[in-house]
């Protein structure tokens, strides 16, 4: 544990989600300025915040209660990713490639997790 948060993986993934997330969600309605696209992008930003305030407290028990955290905002974009493209806010490709990152973000978490186990 005595990483900086920086040099994890989760949260070097965590920030490249971020940076797609602002990208894509540029395109949405302008309408949808202060709703789902303000929500999945504190979502996403809630992830990689999580890891590395987590990994910070430097207690194995409190890094893993912000991994879940993280996993659970990841479980958050997931979420509203689908209902973005639902809404034909996102392309199709667009959708799978984020929720291909997601999908690999959240394997990463899990291991992370199952890594660290709180006493």
């Amino acid at each position: 544990m005595g990483q900086s948060y920086r040099e994890l993986i989760a949260w070097q993934k965590g920030i490249d989600l971020v940076t797609e997330i602002y990208e894509v969600t540029r395109l949405f309605p302008r309408e949808e300025l202060y709703g789902l696209s303000n929500q999945l992008r504190r979502a996403a930003v809630s992830v990689p915040s999580n890891i590395a305030e987590g990994q910070a407290r430097f207690s194995p028990k409190e890094f893993h209660h912000f991994l879940a955290m993280a996993r659970g905002s990841l479980v958050e974009v997931e979420t509203q990713i689908i209902i973005a493209e639902k809404l034909k806010y996102l392309e199709q490709e667009a959708c799978r490639s984020l929720l291909e990152r997601t999908a690999e973000l959240g394997r990463i978490l899990n291991g992370l997790l199952a890594s660290i186990k709180p006493k």
